[in-house]
């Protein structure tokens, strides 16, 4: 799947938004990729989770034991990719603010991960679910997402699988361009900032 082909299921989906966006990293953007639109649909979800699992290097993805999202945004894609690999998935959440796995969820020791986000534009969540992953025994061999819109600048520690790249803007809320300004924000996300 080309990126051209990625960008026209966002578009096809109504998943790519053009305003004034309050982001979970409260930095603020003129677009944003609603990643829970374009996955409603689960044939979409799922040519986007296979052709993800399809880009990750061969010696990557046979080494893959689980998949592990962070809820809310990353637990579709997470599924999808799962099942695109043939894997189990499961999801970490912050009941009390810090990821954990519950519901039952476990890693043996030395499991190896790949952890799954839909977008990443800071890297904060996808730092924070994989040292929850770490805490909890897991091998965190990779990290992957449906968007990267941190501009070529996100480091998560392991090497990071992108189906996408978007050059995307954000800025400071204190250093809006005038255009941007004048546009009321809207916090589409799961998270407040």
């Amino acid at each position: 799947m080309t990126d051209d082909e990625v960008l026209a299921e966002f578009r096809a989906a109504e998943a790519l938004l053009e305003g004034h966006f309050i982001l979970s990293s409260g930095l603020r953007s003129p677009r944003y990729l609603q990643c829970a639109r374009v996955l409603m649909n689960p044939a979409r979800g799922a040519r986007l989770a296979e052709a993800l699992a399809a880009r990750l290097p061969v010696e990557v993805r046979t080494r893959i034991d689980v998949v592990v999202s962070p809820a809310m945004g990353g637990v579709i894609a997470g599924q999808e990719v799962a099942r695109a690999l043939g894997v189990d998935a499961m999801f970490l959440e912050r009941p009390t603010g810090t990821f954990e796995l519950r519901r039952g969820f476990r890693l043996s020791a030395g499991q190896n991960v790949l952890m799954m986000e839909d977008v990443v534009t800071t890297g904060l969540s996808s730092r924070e679910a994989i040292a929850a992953i770490r805490a909890a025994g897991g091998e965190v061999i990779a990290a992957a997402a449906l968007v990267d819109r941190s501009n070529g600048s996100v480091d998560l520690g392991v090497p990071f699988y992108p189906l996408i790249r978007i050059d995307v803007p954000s800025y400071e809320p204190n250093a809006l361009p005038p255009e941007l300004a004048a546009i009321p924000p809207m916090k589409p996300g799961s998270r407040a900032a």
